[in-house]
């Protein structure tokens, strides 16, 4: 019994995203032109198809397949299962939160490079005939751990969120999500 509870606890410690609740210290740096800005947040991941990343009055979330996006008073919502742009996207970080052992290869639409523990997944969507809000989504992982997501725009504008500072095993509220 005991060997069965020692088993347990180090699958619990040893597990990310999927199996506890998350948070991160999460540094929004948005990059236009001439001018470079950061503000400092948090990402929650509640489980791998929860995550929100909130600064100030800014926030990504994704609720399953649902992405929003806020920006002060501004909203802008999609959904991965209609927007192309956000389909491998949504797979790939879910993938990562989840295990990260997922051959995401699949997509076509997806580069992965290695640098010793660390693991690059550039996204780059194919537009077709319409305009894109981003030209690539870059996801930075060391090791196990989410390091940063960099959504590309046009003429070398971005923005990115830094990740650092995680802690496991945190109760997160659903209405973070909403």
């Amino acid at each position: 019994m005991k060997k069965l509870f020692f088993i347990l606890y180090i699958f619990a410690v040893s597990s990310t995203f999927s199996y506890a609740q998350t948070t991160a210290t999460a540094v929004k740096v948005v990059h236009k032109a001439k001018k470079t800005s950061s503000v400092n947040g948090t990402l929650y991941a509640k489980k791998a198809s929860k995550v929100a990343i909130i600064n100030g009055k800014d926030a990504l979330i994704m609720n399953g397949t649902a992405f929003t996006m806020k920006k002060g008073p501004l909203k802008a919502k999609t959904d991965a299962n209609k927007d192309m742009q956000y389909r491998t996207f949504h797979d790939v970080l879910e993938n990562l939160l989840l295990d990260g052992n997922t051959d995401v290869s699949k997509y076509s639409d997806t580069k992965i490079s290695k640098s010793g523990n660390t693991t690059t997944y550039t996204i780059t969507p194919n537009a077709g005939n319409k305009k894109l809000m981003f030209t690539s989504f870059v996801l930075t992982v060391t090791g196990k751990e989410l390091k940063s997501i960099r959504l590309n725009q046009q003429n070398g504008n971005y923005t990115e969120y830094q990740f650092s500072n995680y802690k496991t095993g945190v109760t997160i509220d659903d209405k973070v999500f909403k």
